[in-house]
Formats: C-alpha cells, sequence, structure tokens
C-alpha cells in the first residue's frame, strides 16, 4: 500500500495565522477550494482505494473532489485532526506565535513530552494518529491495496510522518495540499519508506508557504 498524507487546502485561519486546531473548524477559502480541485487533478491517474479525511471541515473539503474522481466516498477518521494548541486555539498574535514555536522546535529537538499550554504534546498527537493509520493500512493490506489518500493537517502529518519513517528521518513543512507519500516496505525498520515529500500544486496567495503550521 501507497499511503499519501495530504494536508488540506488553504483556509481563513490560514491567512489570518490564526491557530486553528478544534474540529470542524475554518472552511476553505475559494483559493483553497481551487487548490482541492487542483490536487484531485494531480491524484486523478493514481490507483486511488480509498480517501479518508479528518473531522475538520476543511479536511473533508480537501478529500471530497479527490474521491468524486475516484467514484468514492470520503470516509471520515477519528484521531487523525490537527494537534491541540489548547490556550492559544483561535489566537494569532505574537505572543501565542511565539508559544507554539517554542514548543513546535522542541519536539524537533527531542522533547516530544513538551506540551503546548492547555494543549497536547507530540507524544498524545502519535497516541491517536498511528494507531488510525495502522487501521487504515490493516484494512488495506490485500492482494491490490493501491493507493490510500489521508488528508490531515500540518504539524500532525509531519509528527506522524517522522514516526512512521524513524525519528532520523529529515521531515519538512507540509504546505497547503502538500503531500506525503509513504509506501509500505516490510524490509525497512519502521515498516515504511519515503517515496516523496512535496509542496503541491502552487497556487497563488498560498501564504502559508514557509511558515508554522496553523492547521
Amino acid at each position: 500500500m501507497r499511503l499519501v498524507l495530504l494536508r488540506h487546502g488553504q483556509t481563513g485561519a490560514n491567512v489570518r495565522r490564526e491557530l486553528d486546531t478544534v474540529p470542524p473548524g475554518s472552511p476553505l477559502t475559494e483559493l483553497g477550494l481551487a487548490q482541492a480541485a487542483s490536487i484531485a487533478e494531480v491524484l486523478a491517474g493514481w490507483p486511488v482505494r480509498a480517501v479518508y479525511a479528518s473531522q475538520a471541515t476543511r479536511a473533508q473539503q480537501t478529500a471530497a473532489p479527490v474521491a468524486a474522481a475516484h467514484g468514492l466516498e470520503v470516509v471520515v477518521v477519528d484521531g487523525v485532526h490537527e494537534i491541540f494548541v489548547g490556550e492559544l486555539e483561535g489566537r494569532s498574535d505574537r505572543a501565542a506565535r511565539t508559544a507554539f514555536d517554542e514548543v513546535y522546535e522542541a519536539w524537533w529537538g527531542g522533547d516530544l513530552h513538551r506540551r503546548l499550554p492547555g494543549g497536547e504534546s507530540a507524544h498524545d498527537l502519535r497516541a491517536r494518529f498511528l494507531p488510525a493509520v495502522e487501521r487504515i493500512a490493516k484494512q488495506h493490506d490485500g492482494a491490490d491495496p493501491g493507493v490510500v489518500v489521508l488528508v490531515s493537517h500540518g504539524a500532525a502529518i509531519r509528527l506522524a510522518a517522522a514516526a512512521l519513517l524513524g525519528d532520523t528521518a529529515e521531515t519538512m513543512y507540509v504546505p497547503n495540499t502538500g503531500r506525503v507519500v509513504l509506501g509500505q516496505d516490510p524490509g525497512a525498520p519502521t515498516g515504511w519508506t519515503l517515496e516523496l515529500w512535496d509542496s503541491g500544486p502552487t497556487l497563488p496567495g498560498d501564504v502559508t508557504a514557509g511558515g508554522s503550521p496553523e492547521g
């Protein structure tokens, strides 16, 4: 099986650089809808067997055209929503951004138990996200597993992918509709290998490119 971890398209919260992590959250902007349509075209020729999305509206809106291109329904799954920022929710001020960035950087320094104020740690995120991936993988463990798409969120995807590949693997920021493609490999230490880490379709107005995750 190939697993495509796909970040949702642009939202109003992304434009405002607002921390938005509690479902259902902010919907896609017009640009976000265009990004979703564009990534659906990119994946139209892939042998997609199933499309999953988090509980967030933006994830389901991004997943919808991908699923439609293959005659599939979007399956909403628990556990793959964005990491909760707790007391920082809904904020875009400099103090909130600094508080988030400090914890976020600590995770990449190896302190996975460092917790956002009133929110989750990287360990908490992985404890719910990775079992969801395992359940999905088991459902598609067959002679023709094809490609499975899971639409999730920037920080969640990066933290989960790092765990699936082994924490020594280099990871990068995931912009709106960016893809992280993993292949199941029984010979790999973690059972997964990285096939692609891209920036997704580039469309005007992607203000989040190169920045920290806003969900």
